[in-house]
């Protein structure tokens, strides 16, 4: 009889899934056995994405684009996976963008992007599965943040910002959840590849020299085994792991100092 595999019989919501660590998560949740529901705004990539890890992992694989920047978008996306008969036993919330620069010269409505994509949508998605999950006392939350949680980010403010939210939000329900079966874990990457700082600009920055950036298979392999481990934080990489534990010890005034010189422009 073959081994039964860990996800069997619970799906799995994966939010920005058309792409870079999105994809790499929800095929880490397919090869265990889960059933997928994939979004993103990219309905082609979103819908290549969900065909080939059903025909590859034997499991269902819906793709429901949806943008979740806009403003009640999560409570529309949870109203098409209930009209299609589909319940979510896993949240992976990994929608998000980041822009590099200052912050007087920045966009406004990019910067507000940023809150609604990297924060509103997120809660709004996890208030609306969350009683669920402590219900049935299994599933769970995966929440990516990032290395930037950890400290202000001068030239990245609000990015930084949204992350440390992020970050915060997630330990706390950690807690909550404490000896429920609900498992809570905060994913916080260092630089990845991914077309993440495409968009974002940090590929021009001092930062980008530092250190070779992380694959996004890799970076989604650690977070989903701290998943399943009900790991509180998992920040990928012991180098990133050590500046992480130093950025609370150092000087506030010296640490916003250092970050800023790593979001400058390299010349």
């Amino acid at each position: 009889m073959a081994r039964k595999r860990k996800g069997e019989g619970q799906t799995a919501l994966v939010t920005g899934a058309s792409m870079g660590i999105g994809v790499d998560l929800a095929e880490c949740f397919a090869k265990d056995g889960y059933n997928l529901i994939l979004a993103a705004r990219s309905e082609p990539a979103l819908k290549e994405t969900a065909d080939r890890l059903a025909q590859k992992y034997a499991i269902k694989a819906d793709a429901i684009a949806a943008d979740l920047a806009v403003p009640g978008a999560g409570e529309t996306l949870a109203r098409e996976i209930e009209a299609r008969g589909l319940t979510v036993d896993v949240l992976v919330n990994n929608a998000g963008y980041g822009i590099a620069g200052a912050f007087a010269r920045s966009d406004r409505a990019l910067q507000l992007g940023m809150v609604d994509l990297n924060d509103r949508a997120l809660v709004e998605l996890t208030h609306i599965y969350w009683p669920g999950m402590l219900a049935k006392k299994r599933g769970g939350i995966l929440n990516v943040a990032s290395t930037a949680a950890f400290q202000p980010g001068p030239l990245m403010a609000i990015y930084y910002a949204s992350k440390a939210f992020v970050l915060s939000f997630s330990e706390a329900l950690w807690k909550e959840a404490e000896g429920t079966g609900v498992h809570v874990s905060c994913l916080c990457p260092g630089p990845t590849v991914s077309n993440f700082r495409e968009r974002a600009g940090t590929g021009a920055t001092r930062l980008s020299r530092v250190g070779t950036p992380m694959s996004a298979a890799r970076v989604a392999r650690m977070g989903y085994r701290a998943f399943q481990r009900n790991q509180r934080v998992m920040v990928t990489g012991a180098r990133n792991a050590l500046l992480a534990s130093l950025a609370p010890l150092l000087p506030r005034r010296t640490l916003l100092g250092m970050v800023h010189n790593l979001q400058s422009p390299a010349k």
